[in-house]
């Protein structure tokens, strides 16, 4: 009897969690926290603004980004050195995130790293990226994302030019670039 109450138990809570996981109860995976509202720079605006997080599921981003730009930014890719269209340029502008248009870095800020990736200084404003630990490829690094959608941006190193010393090594596939006067 106990084996029996024991089982009928575990049966139902695997069809509980069957039936979450396939969206049966109306609760997708994916966008179980709705989108908050951030404090980020506006380079049109000259100021801080207000904007929602973007929160996409997967099926969302691939209808929307190429495939490398999928790669690079919802699965943690990388494009293959000076292969991106933003290594070598050297237009005035803004560049955004490729996902959600979000300012991140200005022209002013890039320099040539001899790395193959466009290199930054600094971002447009700290509130605009976010940073993580990453320990793939059997080593530790850090990880630059977007704040506003999170997608994977590229690494930064210290090792940059001054004043900050650091190197905003960025993905290509992840930036849009705008160009301003």
């Amino acid at each position: 009897m106990k084996y029996a109450a024991l089982l009928s138990g575990l049966l139902l809570l695997g069809v509980t969690a069957a039936v979450i996981a396939i969206g049966g109860l109306g609760v997708q995976p994916e966008r179980a926290h709705a989108a908050s509202q951030i404090r980020v720079y506006s380079a049109e605006k000259g100021n801080y603004v207000m904007s929602d997080e973007v929160v996409k599921t997967k099926e969302e981003w691939k209808k929307l980004l190429t495939a490398e730009q999928f790669h690079v930014l919802r699965e943690k890719g990388t494009e293959r050195p000076f292969t991106g269209k933003y290594a070598t340029s050297h237009d005035h502008g803004i560049y955004r995130c490729a996902a959600c248009g979000l300012d991140l870095y200005r022209s002013e800020d890039k320099f040539d790293s001899g790395t193959g990736w466009p290199s930054y200084t600094k971002p447009i404003a700290p509130e605009n990226i976010k940073t993580e630990t990453d320990r793939s490829f059997f080593s530790t690094r850090t990880e630059v994302l977007c704040r506003r959608c999170g997608g994977h941006l590229g690494h930064v190193f210290d090792d940059g030019p001054k004043p900050t010393g650091l190197r905003y090594c960025m993905n290509s596939a992840a930036l849009l670039f705008v160009a301003t006067k």
